[in-house]
């Protein structure tokens, strides 16, 4: 039997605040009964607006499930009526109304791939090449480095996908080599429905690969890797309880990391035909994929809010406040020590390892921060002395900002 849903509304009148930027008062969102209601920023990134929201429409989400402070600031544009749901309700809420879940997923998926975009444009890195002809080449690495699992699995996507391609005929030959010394390539033991078996070492995806399904793992470990300049990293392993694969749901895109089963593996394989059926047997899961998806979310605006930063030390600074606030720290006059360097720093905010050295400098001219073990720390001493620099570089460029548009 699904959980009662424990809901309370509440009214507010023309002018009023219902969220403040900034304010951590956020176990509670918010859905339009009726009225009307303006999202907006204090610190807003470039090309952001403020946004009317209508009855339906929900706000408060992504604090509320990550448990950071508010993003941003609610005001009432008319006497209106809210629904309240605190965190802890948000399992049953969706359990009886699974259409809620895949709205909430639609709107994060158009937030994330607006954040891709901005990110790429502010840091001036190449994009990420969503192209499935790429299998054919990260065949070729696994063939290159004996991986012949990984191998196969990537020539056999790509004949699938390309059936008249420039390579697919040096695939088939590639196939008809490899098969012989590969095991379960394609896994043939894969059992249809939610649950799925796959045997050690077998690909569960690739990266360029069209994805339509998110993986949560039940039982053993998955290996996450991408190969960067010719070589393959890996990024992660999993364990029972985690969810991967999650941006296949939300748009469909090519894969942008190779999964790899770790062992023996176990997995409930979730798309968008079976998706409203796990959010009504088991809401834990979606809350889960919510939550990390309202976690991604978080950090990623305040990313970007710090990369579009002109001061260098404004960078800086904000890219250590947000370290702090990512690991939920209060903000007090308490000490924190940072597990990284002025070097690792400035990567970060995308300074080049000189600008990264002058700014450094100049920030250290301030007491309250210091390097500690030869340069592979950080310190600072008071926590709100570098919530208060944030704040006045922030304010700052907003001032500036406000002046030259004026003098246009």
């Amino acid at each position: 039997m699904a959980a009662p849903l424990q809901v309370s509304l509440s009214t507010f009148k023309k002018g009023a605040f219902i969220m403040i930027e900034g304010k951590q008062d956020s176990d509670v969102f918010f859905l339009i009964k009726n009225g009307h209601i303006l999202i907006s920023k204090e610190f807003k990134v470039e090309g952001e607006q403020d946004t009317n929201l209508e009855p339906g429409d929900f706000f408060g989400l992504i604090s509320c499930m990550s448990g950071h402070p508010r993003e941003e600031s609610a005001q009432a544009m008319a006497e209106t009526t809210l629904i309240e749901v605190k965190s802890n309700q948000f399992g049953a809420l969706i359990q009886n109304n699974a259409q809620i879940a895949m709205k909430i997923i639609r709107s994060f998926s158009a937030r994330l791939r607006y954040l891709d975009k901005r990110m790429t444009e502010v840091t001036g890195k190449e994009p990420v090449e969503d192209d499935p002809a790429q299998l054919f080449p990260i065949g070729n690495f696994y063939n290159s480095v004996k991986q012949y699992n990984q191998a196969l699995y990537a020539y056999i996507r790509y004949v699938q996908y390309f059936p008249d391609g420039d390579s697919v005929t040096d695939a088939k030959n590639k196939i008809q080599t490899l098969s012989p010394l590969a095991k379960d390539a394609m896994n043939p033991n894969n059992a249809s429905g939610l649950t799925k078996t796959f045997k050690d070492n077998t690909v569960i995806f690739c990266e360029h690969e069209i994805g339509n399904e998110l993986y949560i793992l039940q039982q053993g470990q998955v290996k996450i890797t991408k190969i960067i300049d010719n070589t393959e990293k890996t990024i992660a392993i999993l364990k029972p309880g985690d969810i991967f694969g999650e941006m296949a749901i939300l748009d469909n895109k090519p894969r942008s990391a190779t999964a790899i089963a770790f062992g023996d593996i176990n997995v409930m394989a979730v798309n968008n035909e079976n998706f409203q059926a796990m959010v009504t047997s088991q809401p834990q899961l979606a809350t889960k994929l919510i939550t990390i998806l309202s976690e991604r979310l978080w950090t990623g605006f305040r990313q970007l809010q710090t990369n579009l930063l002109k001061d260098p030390i404004g960078k800086l600074l904000d890219a250590l406040l947000l370290e702090v606030e990512k690991e939920r720290i209060k903000i007090g006059k308490v000490p924190y020590t940072f597990e990284f360097g002025p070097k690792e720093l400035a990567g970060m905010v995308g300074l080049s390892p000189n600008e990264g050295k002058i700014a450094f400098s100049e920030l250290l001219k301030n007491k309250k921060f210091k390097v500690l073990e030869g340069g592979k720390k950080i310190q600072c001493l008071d926590l709100e002395v570098l919530q208060k620099e944030v704040h006045i570089a922030k304010n700052k460029e907003m001032r500036e900002a406000a002046r030259a548009k004026k003098e246009r």
